[in-house]
């Protein structure tokens, strides 16, 4: 079976420890959907690669995350938790670049933290 890639939007700042959690979840989602998902907000945010809080290295994990974007892959965007910044810039950014992506939600535990 062929699994289709996915690059997932969630929230990343604010609440770190809860949507790093968050984020896991929706890894295993797409997993269990058969399908290879990709999150740049929780790999380039690992002690030693970039600094979310600064403005430069924020900026460049954007910036790469989007150019996974352009290989032709599924952005999926995880809104349980709301839509943040950086997933506003992810939405425009496919968009503006006629790229495919569809919105998806965990229902259940994360309904609650609305």
């Amino acid at each position: 079976m062929t699994m289709k890639r996915v690059i997932i939007e969630s929230p990343y700042a604010g609440q770190v420890d809860r949507n790093l959690q968050y984020v896991r979840a929706c890894m295993r989602d797409c997993l269990l959907r058969h399908e290879a998902p990709f999150a740049s907000h929780a790999l380039y945010t690992q002690p030693g690669v970039l600094d979310d809080d600064l403005v430069d290295e924020r900026a460049l994990g954007i910036q790469a995350g989007f150019a996974w974007r352009s290989t032709g892959v599924l952005t999926v965007f995880y809104c349980d938790l709301g839509c943040s910044r950086g997933m506003r810039l992810a939405e425009e950014h496919c968009l503006e670049n006629r790229l495919p992506f569809e919105v998806r939600r965990l229902g259940g535990y994360w309904e609650r933290d609305l």
